[in-house]
């Protein structure tokens, strides 16, 4: 019984859609507290919680306060991780692949402000622009999540970068623009902390300790400071160090892995520990135990301490009577819109960036509208930009009722793009993308008549087999058969990092591409996949092993591999290898013969159009 918990709990904090549950859920509490407990839900937020250290050192603030000043401290630690590492070691590093949603992110955030002041110009209110730029990150991607495979992968990287690019917009703007007095003597201990973490970062520290420490330091001078405290956050997630796993330490994890396994005591089981801990980065260790904590326990407690709005016939007439009101549902469900789809379009019309594949504008579009759920930024910027209490519930009601109308919109149109695709599925039996003898890897003339395209997952036992019946096509054909090869890992890791591999070895010689390959599937006859085969292979086929190891650990060409993952998954390849012929899918056996006949069949269909 007690497995099956937790097992059932494990699935349920790793499903995309458990915080967005929370938080929903949390809003609703909060929301039937403040409007059916009387001034309960009042009185206890406000409740303030004093901590002192007799007379040298003392804070107190109220639940609430304690809730938006520290606990989300941590949010906004694990954002600032989380930008990072998509800046130096993600999406956001090729600018190939995330310009157009970058932009998108800007207008996101410059149009829906502007839209705002229009409405507010000249009142009390005007400067609460803040309230309207940021879009709730876990609300969109647990909507997403809902519709599973019936959307673009694509969608969701796209959304993905976006939100990444708003919540560094967001964070600047809580850290320059809603910041009242500032006192600077604290602020030159925040130098002074910054410059030692600079330095421990540098020097690489492995325990989590001494970061922790740092952090409860920032955050104490930035509360002193009079600077948000939550920015203390993002200075401690931007000086941790990111870096890809470095062989020696992996090698030296491994060698202290199995001498703990020879002698399982407790000097060479903390040995292993440390050395496990030494060769993975401290940004993604903290990124890996704050998300569920942050995602399932602090924004849904935020939300519940925040979203609590009363909610009656006088409120709801005074919020809709106020432009407050309108400006913050106009900037939300209107400005993040036009932002974020008309500065897609011109991206890609004026060739800033372009589209993944896979990805429409129609995909763009109803990804677009879900942007307007402002929720957990817009209610904690409320707390900073209003203090008039009649003001802060009018903006409250106008965030809530941007989201639902955002959340709305959002879901009738992914509905109706999802049926959209549905309905014209057949065109999955065709490819995606084009033959491009600049990107794509071919065997023969690249401008051979005939064209044979193969979505494989390296490492499978019957590699050589499939291997053996692409030679003996080509060696039919001759220059009248081009073999292009195009990678569908299918989320296996060892399958993933086998691709990244020759692509490593195409950078250094483009020529040694199909060796490596051959000799890939040759040693996986053998033995099991793994990066000791991976290495092996590489080195059999004259490549340069520490250069192919150094862009293995940077993941320089995981994008590569990604983008034609992405194609395969957007087609609905499902099993491997699959092969197209010319630009159709091929569904008969894998066999020569077999696809021989296919391709004369195709050839002889093409003489006989030319006669025609």
């Amino acid at each position: 019984m007690l497995t099956k918990f937790k097992s059932s709990f494990s699935a349920f904090v790793r499903n995309e859609t458990s915080g967005a549950t929370l938080l929903l859920a949390a809003t609703i509490v909060a929301l039937l507290w403040a409007n059916l407990g009387g001034h309960s839900y009042e009185h206890f937020w406000h409740t303030h919680f004093s901590i002192h250290l007799g007379d040298i050192f003392s804070v107190d603030m109220s639940l609430q306060h304690w809730i938006n000043d520290g606990l989300m401290m941590m949010f906004f630690f694990l954002v600032s991780l989380e930008v990072k590492h998509d800046f130096v070691m993600g999406e956001l590093r090729e600018w190939r692949r995330a310009s157009v949603p970058v932009v998108a992110a800007v207008a996101g955030l410059i149009v829906p402000a502007l839209i705002f002041y229009a409405f507010n110009a000249g009142t009390d209110d005007a400067d609460a622009w803040g309230v309207v730029i940021s879009t709730d990150t876990a609300f969109v991607m647990g909507i997403l999540a809902v519709f599973g495979n019936r959307l673009p992968v694509q969608l969701r990287a796209f959304l993905v970068t976006l939100a990444v690019v708003d919540d560094v917009g967001s964070l600047l703007v809580i850290a320059t623009v809603y910041t009242e007095r500032i006192s600077f003597v604290p602020l030159i201990g925040v130098v002074v902390i910054a410059a030692l973490l600079f330095l421990v970062q540098r020097a690489r520290v492995y325990r989590s300790s001494v970061y922790i420490a740092a952090g409860a330091t920032l955050w104490l001078l930035f509360l002193a400071s009079g600077v948000h405290a939550t920015i203390a956050g993002v200075v401690l997630g931007l000086l941790l160090p990111v870096f890809p796993p470095e062989r020696s330490e992996v090698l030296r994890a491994e060698e202290l892995t199995h001498h703990f396994r020879r002698t399982p005591v407790a000097s060479t089981g903390s040995a292993a520990v440390i050395g496990i801990l030494r060769s993975v980065s401290i940004n993604e260790r903290m990124q890996l135990a704050l998300a569920p904590i942050v995602n399932l326990i602090v924004v849904p407690v935020f939300a519940l301490s925040n979203a609590g709005v009363i909610i009656s016939g006088e409120t709801l007439q005074h919020a809709f009577k106020s432009p407050l009101t309108w400006g913050i549902i106009a900037g939300l469900v209107g400005g993040k819109y036009l932002g974020v789809f008309g500065a897609s379009i011109i991206a890609t019309k004026l060739r800033i960036g372009e589209l993944a594949q896979c990805l429409a504008y129609r995909h763009v579009n109803a990804g677009s509208m879900l942007t307007g759920i402002g929720f957990t930024i817009s209610l904690f910027i409320i707390d900073l930009a209003i203090k008039d209490e009649t003001a802060q519930s009018d903006a409250r009601i106008g965030v809530l009722t941007a989201s639902i109308l955002a959340a709305i919109i959002g879901m009738v149109a992914l509905v109706l793009t999802a049926a959209y695709d549905a309905r014209h599925a057949p065109e999955r039996t065709r490819l995606n993308r084009s033959i491009d003898p600049k990107r794509d890897h071919i065997l023969g003339d690249p401008n051979a008549p005939l064209t044979l395209v193969e979505y494989a997952q390296l490492g499978g036992v019957d590699d050589i087999t499939v291997e053996e019946v692409v030679r003996e096509v080509r060696d039919y054909f001759g220059d009248d058969l081009r073999f292009v090869f195009r990678h569908n890992p299918m989320g296996d890791e060892a399958a993933e990092r086998a691709a990244e591999a020759l692509e490593a070895v195409h950078a250094q010689s483009p020529e040694l591409f199909n060796y490596a390959r051959t000799e890939l599937s040759r040693l996986c006859e053998e033995e099991e996949l793994d990066s000791r085969v991976i290495r092996r292979a590489a080195v059999d086929v004259g490549s340069n092993l520490p250069r192919l190891e150094k862009d293995m650990r940077q993941r320089t060409y995981l994008s590569r591999v990604h983008d034609d993952a992405d194609d395969a998954l957007g087609m609905g390849l499902t099993s491997t290898p699959t092969f197209f012929i010319g630009d159709e899918i091929y569904e008969g056996p894998i066999e020569s013969d077999a696809i021989i006949a296919a391709l004369e069949a195709t050839r002889t269909a093409e003489i006989t159009t030319v006669g025609v």
